[in-house]
């Protein structure tokens, strides 16, 4: 027949495409440096970092394949976006292919479901062959796992660093249940237990002042009443981020925090106010700003 392609040859080709882009993704990720932002998330690091552990079956549910974003168990055989990484995959890659093309189509793929992103249980190659097809909606049974730390599909192995020491940070002090206004985000990842660990000596010094036991919910009202507001108010006052692009309104506080101790330090003195070490934060900024290859 004029114009039939051969399902068989047909196969052999897109595999032949998935794995040439698989290549190029790989190579591309690593001339950027950024060879992680290639890499299919594991379920069970994404799992263990978050501390998921409720599950809720879900049951049918169509699923858009672009937040199909890991895998249990399989992470190493395909790259994000879910092209295979190795040539072994290719019979069965094949093989599901030309099932998908027929009329006899596929069972739904098993996923499990973690705040917007999916992980694979069961049906790699179905997904990955609808990606290449560029099938957007895909069937699939559903298990949802409840977690304290919310992500979205955009997550990425760096980030999940930044959710588990979110998730410890929770662990020791309630923030989304006492303050859920506050946007926990800090830009280095060792910050969270650095904040952890200030916010608590501050309720030290609160149960010491109150002679009692104060709990970690006083500590972190108390805390955001007399020591984060205050500094949060004259950040956006001041319009400070604007000089700080890449930096968070915590990473801010944590700056002021540190620059007032340092000063009080140097000055032999128990005056020096928050604000004192916001306008030495500024005035040390402008006079970067004024000398060449120096703002940040």
């Amino acid at each position: 027949m004029i114009g039939h392609t051969d399902p068989g040859e047909q196969a052999d080709r897109d595999f032949t495409r998935a794995r040439r882009r698989a290549f190029l993704r790989k190579v591309g990720s690593f001339l950027k440096n950024e060879p992680a932002s290639n890499t299919l998330l594991s379920f069970e690091e994404v799992k263990s970092a978050l501390g998921a552990v409720e599950q809720v079956y879900l049951g049918m549910r169509t699923v858009e394949v672009s937040k199909i974003v890991g895998s249990v168990g399989r992470h190493r055989d395909f790259d994000r976006a879910f092209l295979p990484s190795k040539r072994e995959l290719g019979e069965r890659w094949k093989r599901i292919n030309r099932l998908m093309q027929s009329s006899e189509g596929v069972p739904p793929v098993s996923l499990f479901k973690i705040g917007d992103a999916y992980f694979v249980r069961d049906g790699n190659h179905r997904v990955s062959v609808a990606r290449q097809q560029k099938i957007e909606m895909i069937d699939a049974e559903v298990i949802m796992l409840k977690t304290r730390v919310p992500i979205d599909s955009h997550l990425t192995a760096e980030e999940l660093l930044h959710k588990m020491e979110l998730r410890l940070l929770l662990e020791r002090l309630p923030f989304d249940r006492v303050l859920p206004e506050v946007e926990v985000r800090l830009s280095d990842v060792s910050e969270y237990r650095s904040l952890a660990t200030l916010i608590e000596g501050h309720g030290f010094r609160l149960s010491q002042l109150w002679h009692r036991f104060v709990s970690s919910e006083e500590v972190l009202r108390d805390w955001y009443e007399y020591s984060f507001r205050p500094v949060s108010e004259m950040i956006r006052e001041e319009k400070v981020l604007l000089f700080f692009p890449k930096r968070t309104e915590l990473d801010l506080y944590l700056w002021v925090v540190r620059n007032r101790d340092r000063l009080a330090l140097e000055a032999r003195s128990n005056r020096v106010t928050q604000a004192d070490a916001m306008d030495d934060i500024l005035r040390k900024r402008h006079r970067r700003v004024q000398l060449p290859g120096t703002e940040t």
